[in-house]
């Protein structure tokens, strides 16, 4: 018998728990070419702003080992021309919609929220993104911000509303606990992880921006960690992410917790790791006699 691969997240029904990850999607249309986006259990969509951005200048990514650094810093449309120019094509397919949304204050978050609450499924409000250098991340270092943030969504939101945490803080936990105090329906991480790269023969950063987010399968370890942590510490759904290129690490997620899965830099390397992934979990399922995701979810024994 096939397992059974729907999740319950949140209040919204997913076919399957493979999501893309902001920033490493676009609006999908470049992906579209690839095989029918009806496939995915969900887009994150390219993270929005109030206003449309150019980000940040070039250089703003550069390759590491296992990774790469990224200080893109939100080039995006701004979210009304998304909802006029770039939803509609998403709404053509089977899949759920999750609107990524980042603000420069806890105002910016509020408007954006009130705007997409009717038009998709899931806000993901991103209080972590390392790779701006004013906003964004300083809600996401602070269990006091990051609650102001997910308090003030939820005020206007008619939709779940997750949280994106941010890796660079001491107590990840303490963070996720503010954010379900304040409402939040779900939580997501991990966002990037702050490095930098240096050119050695000019003595001078890499990017532009000096420092980027790091993502890739070097962050995964950290990740599952992270996502292990979160889960002990809320009852609400998590959806794990942090260098996933493989069933087997969607398989490490959901023994950590995770309710749902997001794959991001992988994307890059092979358009379409999303489907292998997929099969990857159900190959795992259907070996280990399990009939559901339920069977193996938050399930780890720890020593």
């Amino acid at each position: 018998m096939k397992p059974d691969l729907t999740v319950n997240f949140a209040g919204v029904c997913f076919k399957n728990p493979v999501t893309v990850a902001s920033g490493t999607f676009g609006f999908g249309k470049e992906y579209s070419s690839f095989y029918d986006l009806s496939e995915l259990g969900g887009i994150c969509v390219k993270g929005l702003t109030e206003k449309g951005r150019d980000g940040n200048p070039p250089p703003r990514i550069a390759e590491t080992p296992m990774g790469i650094l990224n200080s893109v810093g939100f080039q995006n449309p701004g979210v009304d021309l998304f909802m006029e120019t770039e939803l509609p094509f998403l709404k053509r397919f089977d899949t759920r919609i999750i609107a990524n949304i980042s603000g420069n204050t806890v105002e910016e978050y509020r408007r954006m929220a009130e705007k997409l609450s009717d038009a998709v499924d899931i806000l993901e409000v991103n209080i972590s993104c390392p790779n701006i250098k004013s906003g964004g991340i300083a809600f996401g270092t602070s269990p006091e911000s990051a609650a102001a943030v997910t308090h003030a969504v939820k005020q206007v939101s008619k939709i779940p509303v997750m949280v994106k945490l941010t890796p660079n803080v001491t107590d990840i936990a303490s963070i996720a606990k503010a954010c379900e105090d304040a409402g939040a329906d779900a939580l997501s991480l991990i966002n990037t992880i702050l490095g930098m790269k240096i050119n050695i023969e000019t003595g001078r950063p890499v990017l532009r921006n000096n420092t980027g987010g790091l993502s890739g399968p070097a962050v995964f370890p950290i990740a599952v960690r992270m996502v292990w942590q979160v889960c002990s510490a809320v009852k609400i759904p998590v959806m794990g992410m942090g260098g996933i290129t493989t069933g087997e690490d969607a398989i490490e997620m959901f023994f950590a917790g995770a309710s749902l899965i997001s794959v991001g830099t992988a994307n890059f390397g092979d358009p379409k790791a999303p489907l292998k992934i997929k099969k990857g979990i159900d190959d795992y399922l259907i070996r280990k006699n399990k009939p559901s995701l339920d069977c193996i979810r938050g399930r780890l024994e720890t020593y």
